[in-house]
């Protein structure tokens, strides 16, 4: 192992919160490796890059020689993690969360080692509990306790219903670190309430409390809200790598040095924006499917906008039958179904005026025109998407 002060310094980079160093470079100076604690709810059969943030972290303590343990929230997942949500999460059935997380592992252990990491489920617990001890439990945690959080607190205000199995997700999360004896647990920024309350039962339960390790959340493509699927903003995992390429080459020039952090935990070099972004986008398709697949995802981009010859790229096929014919709706609709990218009426209506809409290789400045779309025209969007008609 490196000496705890430089593993210290390398755990910190990218680093939102720790609570706090002091007692990480203590556990550190142990001697032993940690058991470091990163729980996933597998409410969906994929993950974006948003999440690869803290499974990279955790990697990177594997690295360093310590014990990667990966929570499989099995039970947890069926509330769904309330953190930042307006509003009650879907419930999902035990068997939709373990088909879901049967994918999950596969994306998750393109980072993470396998033969070094302990992946437990939660329910191996939860599952065995009565409910005198869930009685007991709950009679840990207040409901003072609970409104504090940012977001039941707005939802009350609001008059909007926060249900009791909500409440829970907390105590449940806490309760894993117990079980696991965590040393640290890794989460996002909307995760510290729940940490800390990890942190108290392991208190109660006289056990060393978990440094809280919070990383940031990554912005989606849009650059202001964080990278979501239901927001449409989201690079998944397992996307195609033409797909992956295409979504990472929109993002603006002052995201770059986030996602240069976050997801390869560099410094954006100095190059032209345009070069910097596509070796960012080189790695990351390099990252999760191949170096193969890397070149031809950048070659391909390179036709469509480099030697503008669109009429031979790999472009998305989009099917835009029974939309409204304007222009408006077939680039909103096109945006939508060719990148999964949210654009208004608005949004297309300046792309037009902006000169950036082409039809057929000529370009529309006419936001009323009815461009009478055949399949197999191309329909280029701006300088960085295009799109085949079906």
């Amino acid at each position: 192992m490196e000496s705890p002060e430089t593993q210290l310094a390398l755990l910190k980079r990218g680093a939102a919160q720790i609570i706090n160093e002091a007692e990480l470079l203590a556990k550190l100076k142990l001697g032993r490796p940690l058991n470091v604690k990163l729980g996933v709810d597998p409410t969906a059969p994929d993950i974006h890059l948003g999440f690869t943030v803290a499974l990279q972290k955790l990697r990177q303590f594997q690295d360093l020689g310590h014990q990667a343990i990966l929570i499989i929230g099995d039970f947890t997942a069926m509330i769904g993690d309330p953190s930042g949500r307006s509003k009650t999460r879907p419930q999902l059935s035990h068997d939709q969360v373990m088909s879901n997380a049967k994918s999950f592992q596969q994306q998750a252990f393109k980072i993470l080692d396998p033969n070094r990491t302990r992946t437990v489920f939660n329910g191996e617990w939860f599952e065995m509990m009565t409910f005198e001890q869930v009685m007991k439990l709950n009679g840990r945690v207040t409901l003072q306790q609970m409104l504090q959080r940012e977001d039941f607190k707005n939802r009350f205000d609001r008059g909007e219903p926060v249900h009791l199995h909500e409440i829970q997700y907390p105590i449940m999360q806490g309760w894993d670190s117990v079980m696991i004896k965590a040393d640290v647990e890794i989460g996002g920024t909307d995760q510290l309430f729940n940490i800390l309350v990890g942190r108290d039962l392991q208190r109660e339960e006289k056990q060393p409390e978990q440094v809280v390790f919070l990383m940031p959340l990554l912005e989606g493509l849009d650059g202001v809200q964080k990278m979501s699927k239901s927001l449409g903003n989201y690079v998944g995992v397992s996307e195609p790598p033409s797909e992956m390429f295409g979504k990472l080459m929109s993002i603006s020039d002052t995201l770059m040095a986030r996602y240069y952090l976050l997801l390869l935990g560099e410094e954006l070099p100095e190059l032209h924006p345009m070069e910097a972004k596509k070796q960012l986008g080189f790695r990351i398709v390099e990252r999760y499917h191949s170096r193969e697949a890397a070149e031809i995802a950048l070659a391909d981009f390179n036709t469509r906008f480099s030697k503008r010859d669109l009429d031979q790229a790999d472009l998305p096929a989009v099917q835009l039958q029974g939309i409204e014919p304007d222009l408006l709706s077939l680039i909103v609709a096109a945006f939508a179904e060719g990148f999964h990218i949210t654009k208004s009426r608005g949004d297309a209506r300046r792309l037009i005026e902006q000169g950036s809409v082409q039809v057929r290789g000529e370009k529309v400045v006419e936001p009323k025109a009815d461009p009478a779309l055949q399949p197999g025209d191309v329909l280029r969007l701006d300088k960085k998407h295009a799109v085949r008609v079906g």
